[in-house]
């Protein structure tokens, strides 16, 4: 089957597609760092940097499949009340119908927040789908579901040229811990008790112990997982495109490294990461899990 990625990102989509034997032929992303690693671990496959409302489809190659990732940032509640939710974000969704009215592939899976759906334009966008002959189903995966280490719950839109959608049913796996993940030996932790240390910090160190024992993840910025953090015997909480978690060790801490956060999103071990922390913990926190991709491509190949 051969595949186009939308909104590429560093290539969770695509990885994923690839694991289930299918062939990505072009990615395109507005962000020259990620169309870089992009490249980098899909050499094979034509890149495009453009905004793809400006995107030429005519010279998109023919394909059966278009998996697209349009921005989230104007649907998530994790940006907060407080913030702009950008038309200009959420505009990014058309770029999908754009796409699919000119090529008209069999299958379209769209990922996003779950509060994609309750944008006030959803239903025009659900409608214009419809209108280019596509049946649309809608699904909920978390990604723990598919041997992630990770709890990550997002929107899977699947939309086939069928008389009726296409349903993903999958078995759900058991859950995979973090534990495995941690890298012991690292090399460089840090103190808990320091000065300067926040007050907040220190608590959820405290309450961590009382729960855990001495090994456990927390947040070290946000109040994800409460006060207490979160086991190392169950998946982490949802990674986001910020530095957030921390992993205690006695009386040392220190925050998760990007091959780890690589590791708990379920890329390969090999996978090639930005140079730099903080593009590479952005462009994780950002990307589909490649286990659950992997696992929707190969159920529509087997569908078609």
């Amino acid at each position: 089957m051969r595949v186009i990625d939308l909104f590429a990102g560093a290539g969770g989509f695509s990885t994923g597609a690839v694991l289930a034997g299918a062939n990505v032929v072009w990615a395109a992303n507005h962000w020259q760092s990620a169309v870089q690693i992009h490249a980098k671990n899909h050499p094979g496959t034509i890149h495009v940097c453009q905004d793809l409302h400006q995107a030429d489809w005519s010279r998109v190659p023919e394909h059966d499949l278009m998996l697209a990732s349009p921005s989230c940032q104007g649907h998530s509640k994790a940006r907060g009340k407080d913030r702009p939710h950008h038309d200009a974000a959420r505009a990014t969704a058309w770029a999908v119908v754009s796409a699919a009215e000119f090529h008209r592939p069999y299958a379209v899976v769209v990922e996003n927040v779950p509060e994609y759906t309750d944008w006030v334009l959803y239903p025009a966008w659900k409608l214009a789908m419809e209108t280019l002959g596509y049946s649309l189903s809608e699904h909920i995966i978390d990604a723990a579901d598919h041997r992630v280490p990770q709890h990550r719950k997002r929107l899977f839109i699947c939309a086939t040229q069928s008389r009726t959608p296409l349903k993903l049913a999958f078995e759900a796996s058991s859950h995979v811990p973090i534990r495995p993940y941690i890298d012991w030996e690292y090399p460089r932790w840090s103190p808990i008790e320091k000065p300067g240390r926040s007050g907040a910090t220190l608590e959820r160190v405290r309450n961590g112990r009382q729960r855990y024992g001495e090994r456990f993840v927390m947040p070290y910025y946000g109040s994800g997982s409460g006060k207490t953090g979160r086991s190392l015997n169950r998946p982490i909480g949802t990674i986001t495109t910020r530095d957030r978690w921390a992993v205690v060790d006695g009386d040392r801490m220190r925050m998760l490294q990007p091959s780890e956060y690589r590791d708990l999103m379920g890329f390969p071990g090999d996978y090639i990461l930005p140079g730099t922390r903080k593009e590479a913990i952005h462009m994780l926190g950002n990307a589909v899990c490649p286990p659950v991709a992997r696992d929707i491509v190969d159920y529509i190949q087997r569908a078609a």
